[in-house]
């Protein structure tokens, strides 16, 4: 999980070109996000046919270490370099990082007797809450961007939790960080969608990093879920 907003910038362009920009920032992010799906599932399937996630398993700790200082440094390194074909590189190295970092989880549960149906019920879950997210973003005309400010407080408190649960081991309170990561990483996906949508947003590099990051978080925090209470361990 990760508390980092990329920040949207405002279209510096006229009404005319503005739909046009509009439009080509809309298409590029949802083909860009769907691209870095691929890269996501080659890099948990190297995580787990190289043991690295029994390397995090073993040192929890040192895994959260790593994944703040790769995941934090590539995505510094992603907005400097946005409008240029280096950043759409670094972004695909990106959503690889961030396979290997779910291959942890990953492994955990396709280790249990129903876990390619717990997988694959997180997948279709996240799908149907981005479906109505993007749905809601384009129907909703209020303005929900003044939402992000909360929503990051909301994030960064996660943040603490998760790490601070690392060396506390608390069900109840991993179970609390879980279910309200999906509930604000969905109401983020909300928020960044709507604004590609009204055109907020000019830069498809910038939009597809922060809904990538949306539609991790859900779907992790999702599957966490399902491990915990539909797991069978045979």
């Amino acid at each position: 999980m990760s508390d980092y907003r990329p920040t949207l910038s405002r279209s510096p362009y006229g009404a005319g070109s503005a739909e046009v920009v509009r439009n080509t920032v809309l298409r590029n992010t949802y083909w860009l996000l769907a691209i870095s799906m691929i890269p996501t599932v080659l890099g948990a399937a190297v995580g787990m046919m190289s043991g690295i996630n029994q390397l995090m398993a073993s040192s929890p700790g040192m895994s959260a270490i790593i994944f703040l200082v790769g995941a934090f440094g590539l995505m510094y390194a992603i907005e400097k370099n946005k409008d240029s074909s280096a950043g759409v590189g670094l972004l695909l190295l990106f959503t690889f990082f961030m396979g290997v970092m779910l291959s942890r989880m990953l492994g955990f549960v396709l280790g249990m007797s129903n876990g390619t149906q717990l997988v694959m019920t997180a997948f279709g879950g996240t799908a149907i809450v981005f479906g109505t997210m993007a749905t809601l973003a384009s129907t909703i005309k209020r303005d929900l961007s003044g939402m992000a400010k909360f929503l990051f407080i909301g994030v960064v408190i996660l943040l603490v939790a998760s790490l601070a649960n690392i060396f506390l081991q608390l069900p109840a309170l991993m179970l609390t960080v879980s279910v309200m990561a999906i509930v604000i990483f969905s109401a983020f996906m909300l928020v960044d969608l709507q604004r590609v949508v009204n055109g907020g947003e000019t830069n498809y590099v910038s939009a597809t990093l922060a809904i990538y990051l949306d539609v991790y978080n859900v779907f992790t925090n999702l599957l966490a879920l399902l491990g915990i209470f539909g797991g069978n361990r045979d």
